[in-house]
């Protein structure tokens, strides 16, 4: 059960982190948390004076928010590295259960095996 949730807050943390690059691309040309038509980033651009310390403010929040998106993802492919190289990580009982897997069939070819030889041995004490 502790495995889906896991799993689960995965699958969350990727949503959030979808719906901050759309949010990031949203307002990569208007200011940021600022939705006021008349303070869009191309606007204040456009003015032949600028307020430099709102452009300031909104680059900073941009950086900050491609940081914290590229560190998300950052972990995420760390996670999905350790997963598909087999490495132990936290919530994943893949290699036990592999191990577990072949254990069995090597039982099952040692019960094969020693079922053939009591059969031999049946058939030389028969003769």
């Amino acid at each position: 059960m502790a495995t889906y949730s896991l799993a689960n807050e995965r699958l969350r943390v990727l949503e959030d982190i979808e719906r901050e690059i759309g949010a990031i691309l949203q307002n990569a040309g208007s200011g940021y948390g600022d939705r006021k038509p008349e303070s869009t980033v191309i606007l204040e651009l456009s003015k032949e004076k600028t307020n430099e310390r709102l452009l300031d403010r909104q680059a900073a929040a941009f950086t900050a928010s491609v940081q914290h998106v590229e560190a998300e993802l950052s972990a995420q492919i760390r996670y999905l590295t350790q997963v598909a190289t087999g490495q132990p990580h936290e919530g994943s009982s893949y290699s036990s259960r592999k191990d577990c897997q072949m254990a069995l069939k090597r039982v099952d070819y040692a019960r094969l095996k020693l079922s053939d030889v009591a059969r031999t041995c049946e058939q030389m004490l028969e003769n």
